[in-house]
């Protein structure tokens, strides 16, 4: 590397080689006058990766470090590098933390709401998910911001037809089919996960030429096959993960896409990666009343009542938008989604971020 050139490493706290490290990595790869290294980390040895990215950064020593993710394990680096050896860093992050860990831990959430604000306040600058996110962290101290909303990825592989993948899992061809893709990890603070809502209330309606398909893994699949009972493999399907690059695949076999969130300090800042896949694939989509419900939406989102997916009030109203849909309804709010979202594209925010990142290091260096 040349002693000239300025040095940029970034890792992902959720791991090497996962979606968030694919998105930081090509994030930065517009720096084309500026070395960049990754530096592993894995999440699942969370204080050994901490002591080895320590290790890389005192190796490395890079004019800025960038950090994907929120974790402690490597927030605690990114502060010890500031404090220890000027080293300026900047973090981005799809979530408001103490919230979010609140939602799971509620005697951690205040810890992890000081770690957050110490995070802003030190940081050199923050990469948002969403514009909302950016703001909070304006608000806590971070001297700027910039918003990278997420992208499609392999929406170039969207050709599988609706027959081929229905027939695959045995979803009746003439059902109207609400799906879901992702992570489903299970809340037991909340009792829920992605996908509780669709299967509880496909339980609770009258009709039976619907079916729902949930996509995806964690720790809430084995809970969602046993709440499904009797109705699993024939109107409820749970496929289980699928590669990034067939989530476009399996979208082809859905009419309307589920995508709630809590009307909270958690869903209320987010947008989720999953707005522009659905749109991609041309489905509408069922959901709350968010702000991204309104910013991002138009004729073609559903917003109903309910301050959660596992609200009462949110699960009696999609019971009866279960009930009451209807193909015309699908293919009218189909006719007016928009195919490729402004706020997720991919160049764009290549370009964003390389002025964000070369405007950084011209201004900040190393203490």
């Amino acid at each position: 590397m040349s002693a000239s050139r300025k040095r940029v490493a970034w890792f992902a706290t959720k791991g090497s080689g996962t979606n968030e490290a694919l998105r930081i990595q090509t994030l930065l790869s517009g720096l084309a006058d500026v070395d960049i290294v990754e530096l592993p980390f894995d999440k699942g040895a969370k204080l050994s990766s901490a002591k080895k990215l320590w290790a890389e950064v005192r190796k490395t020593n890079p004019d800025l470090l960038v950090m994907e993710g929120t974790g402690i394990a490597g927030g605690a680096v990114c502060l010890l590098s500031k404090l220890l050896k000027g080293i300026p860093f900047v973090f981005s992050s799809g979530d408001a933390v103490g919230p979010y860990v609140a939602s799971h831990a509620p005697l951690l959430g205040w810890a992890f709401a000081l770690y957050e604000r110490i995070l802003c306040r030190w940081c050199s600058g923050f990469i948002g998910w969403t514009p909302y996110l950016v703001g909070r962290a304006l608000t806590f101290g971070a001297p700027r911001g910039m918003t990278a909303a997420g992208w499609v990825i392999g929406s170039e592989q969207h050709k599988a037809s609706r027959v081929e993948v229905r027939s695959r899992w045995g979803v009746p061809q003439d059902h109207l089919v609400v799906g879901l893709v992702g992570n489903l990890q299970w809340n037991a603070n909340r009792h829920c996960c992605y996908g509780w809502d669709l299967v509880q209330a496909i339980q609770r309606i009258e009709r039976r030429d619907l079916s729902v398909v949930i996509v995806g893994d964690g720790s809430g699949l084995p809970k969602l096959r046993e709440a499904a009972g009797a109705l699993l493999d024939k109107c409820i399907f749970l496929s289980g993960p699928v590669p990034l690059d067939e989530v476009m695949n399996v979208l082809s076999a859905v009419d309307v896409a589920s995508l709630p969130q809590s009307m909270d300090g958690v869903g209320m800042f987010r947008y989720t990666t999953k707005f522009p896949e659905y749109a991609a694939a041309g489905l509408p989509i069922v959901t709350n009343q968010t702000p991204a419900a309104y910013d991002l939406g138009g004729d073609w989102i559903w917003r109903l009542k309910g301050a959660a997916p596992w609200d009462a009030l949110y699960l009696d109203a999609l019971v009866a938008w279960m009930n009451g849909l209807s193909r015309e309804d699908v293919n009218t709010k189909s006719a007016a989604v928009p195919r490729s979202m402004v706020n997720f594209n991919r160049q764009d925010q290549v370009r964003r971020t390389k002025n964000f990142i070369e405007d950084i290091l011209g201004s900040s260096g190393k203490d």
